[in-house]
Order: structure tokens, then sequence, then C-alpha cells
């Protein structure tokens, strides 16, 4: 028997856009125009409805003690299904059948009353779930425990940074014993020692007979932590089953295949083209840390000094983590093929892509963005550790390279 079954569900939203409206504008001018120019007025500020699907016909349910993947692109329909459940919203039109009292972190602070203390906020959000004093007090100092905010348990929560935040809201959101526990991708802001102790508990509230949705962008952490996924795109659900292929084929439809992309360089004047960058799949796995070739086919009409190339890996969120460079003393005349290996690049799981470009002489005269996607998804949990303490944004990890020529 289903936890929860959803029907059809959708939900739509109507936007306005205003017509022939000024950028900037002052209070006096906008009345002195009332009266000035009243029909210029009213047209420019003609408005224009717009309806908006966030999700459209969504059919799921959900089986006790599951936990459940949902993936997709930014404005894909995520959060407004997870608020749908949490009845902060109501759907349009279908409806979602929920057995158990639901828990939920969907934003930082959601829940929380700023001018409350963190001790009295745990009482509050208690009650929201419509538990007895005594039932709180029982669970109260493993909360407080698993936060770690116990200096800061008397304080305002206003003045709690936004990991303080996550931290307490998320231990007592899976310590209150709700039948159900909905995760948004609030769990980014803590730090990745806090990140293992909420999989882990994730993992035992489920093995405890309770369900959890869990939404995030981290390709690494829904294939360790779910067996079954959801994909939505555009509001719709295009797949739902195993976690490891809903992956790949989110991968898949998200993404520019490097495989069959022409690159052309900004300029023939050098007389160097770009034929292809891939990364070499071929003995690569996606674990933690394995080294990540990348070839470059490149053909030059006369040999060339003082190549630069620059590949810069971006993560899901477009933020530069890492780049590789090289300087190549000398590219031979013809075709050649440029292996670049990246070590002890210490990238966390998720889901990256490649921005490339190529200088001559101070010139930038190739540069082609997000080229080649791939996933690091298999970590170990204990690799988180040195992910925290080696990682950085934007370093430059170690290179070697090598050219062969075609």
């Amino acid at each position: 028997m289903p936890i929860i079954k959803v029907e059809n569900l959708s939900k739509k939203y109507r936007i306005s856009h205003q017509e022939n409206k000024a950028a900037y504008g002052t209070l006096t001018d906008e009345i002195t125009n009332i009266f000035r120019k009243p029909v210029k007025w009213l047209k420019g500020h003609r408005e224009k409805k717009e309806d908006i699907w966030a999700i459209k016909d969504i059919n799921f349910s959900v089986q006790p003690g599951e936990i459940l993947g949902i993936i997709g692109a930014n404005g894909a329909g995520k959060s407004t299904l997870l608020k749908i459940l949490t009845k902060i919203t109501p759907p349009t039109a279908g409806k979602a059948i929920i057995k158990g009292r639901v828990s939920s972190l969907l934003e930082v602070g959601v829940g929380f009353h700023p001018e409350l203390t963190g001790r009295d906020n745990i009482y509050l959000n208690g009650a929201i779930l419509g538990m007895q004093r005594a039932e709180i007090n029982k669970r109260f100092n493993e909360i407080v425990e698993f936060a770690g905010i116990e200096k800061f348990l008397d304080t305002p929560v206003k003045r709690y940074s936004s990991g303080m935040y996550v931290r307490l809201a998320f231990s007592v959101a899976a310590h209150l014993e709700p039948e159900i526990l909905l995760v948004d991708e609030v769990l980014a802001v803590g730090d990745a020692a806090f990140q293992k102790k909420c999989l882990g508990k994730m993992k035992d509230v489920s093995s405890g007979g309770r369900t959890v949705l869990f939404v995030s962008h981290n390709m690494g952490t829904i294939q360790q932590l779910t067996k079954r996924c959801l994909l939505l795109e555009n509001g719709k659900l295009v797949m739902d089953g195993k976690t490891s292929d809903v992956i790949e084929k989110y991968l898949a439809s998200s993404s520019v295949s490097s495989e069959s992309s022409l690159f052309e360089s900004k300029t023939e004047v050098e007389g160097l083209h770009v034929d292809s960058i891939t990364l070499d799949k071929n003995n690569w796995e996606h674990g933690f840390n394995n080294p990540l070739k990348f070839d470059l086919r490149l053909r030059a009409k006369n040999a060339l000094q003082d190549l630069l190339i620059l590949l810069q890996i971006t993560n899901s969120v477009g933020i530069r983590t890492v780049a590789a460079k090289i300087s190549i003393p000398e590219l031979p005349m013809g075709e050649s093929l440029v292996s670049m290996v990246v070590k002890n690049h210490y990238l966390p799981p998720d889901i990256y892509n490649v921005n490339a470009e190529l200088f001559f002489m101070g010139n930038c005269i190739f540069s082609q963005g997000a080229i080649i996607p791939f996933e690091i998804s298999d970590i170990n949990i204990d690799d988180w550790f040195m992910v925290r303490y080696t990682y950085n944004f934007g370093t430059y990890p170690p290179v070697t390279y090598s050219i062969q020529k075609v």
C-alpha cells in the first residue's frame, strides 16, 4: 500500500508582462504622466497575461520505507512538486494522497521564527508536526547533539549562519519522527562532514520504515542514496525507474554530445583548426579522483610555437571548479592528437562540463563552452573528508600531456 500516491498532479501559474514599461522612473514622474498623458500612460501599463505550467500531469507512487530521488534541470518543477506535497501551495488539478505526518526541509530558514531561539524553534517545529511536548523532550538532546549547535542553542536564530540554519533544520526534521521526510537541495549549504551525517541519517530514517523524497543536483549523492529516481523536464515526468538509468538519461538529454561536435576556430590566420575535443572513457570510471584524459584533435597549416590550451571544468551550477592548463612549445604541422591527463583534481560527485580555450601569442583563437559533459558519481563515504580538506574552487591540478601525429 503506497504511503504517497500522486495522480495527474498539475500546477499552473499566471504571470504578467508589462508592455512598453520604462526601465526607470520616480513616483513623481508616474503621477505627472497620469494627468499630462493619460492615454500614453495607460498604453504603457497594459499587461499581457501568460499561463505557465510548473508541473503537468504527474503520476507516481511511493512505498513506505523507500528513498526516492527527484532530479531535473532548474525550472523542471522539482521544488513545486515538493511544495504541493507539503501543502504549502495547492495544485491546480489532480491530487496527492499522503498517509502520515510530513516533515520538510525545502529552503533555509523555512518554518523557523527568526526572533525565537534555537531551543524554542525545536519545540515550535514539533508542535507544527502535531507532537506532544513529552515526545519532543524525548528527542531533544539527540537533535541538539546532531546539529552541533549546543553553544548557540539559546541564541535567536536570526543570528545563525545559513549553515547553522540547515544543521538545526535538518536535525529537527529527521529526529521528530515524521512518517515522510521531504528534502530539497538545501544540504549543499552544509559542509562536507555534515552532509555525510545527513546522508547516513536519511538511510537510518528509511531503514526505520519512514519514507524520504530527496531532490538534488548532485548525481553522486542521488546514486549513493537512492535505488529509484524520477526525472522531470519542463514540468513533466519523463522517466521513473532505476537510479542509474534515470541519471544516464538525464545526462544524455541535458548535455551536448562531444562525439559529433565540430568546432571552428575564431580565426584561421594562425592556420589552426580544432576538429574535436573528447573525454577518453575507455579506461575511465566515474570514481572519485580518477584521472581525466582529454583528447584534442588539431590541424595546423604550419608549426606553431607556444600554444596555450586551457580546459575549465564547471560544476552543475556553472561554477568553475578546476582548470587544466598546458603550454606546448611547438605544435607540429599537420594533424595531431594532444592528450591531456588531469590528476589529483579531487572533484566531488556532481555533473560537470568543460569549456575549452586556445591561445596563440596572447590572443584567444578558439573558445567553446559546455562541450564535454561527464559525471563523477562513485565516492567512498570516507573520501568526503579528503574533498573537504583538499578541494578548492578554481585550482589548477597537475596535468601531463603528450602529442602524437595522426
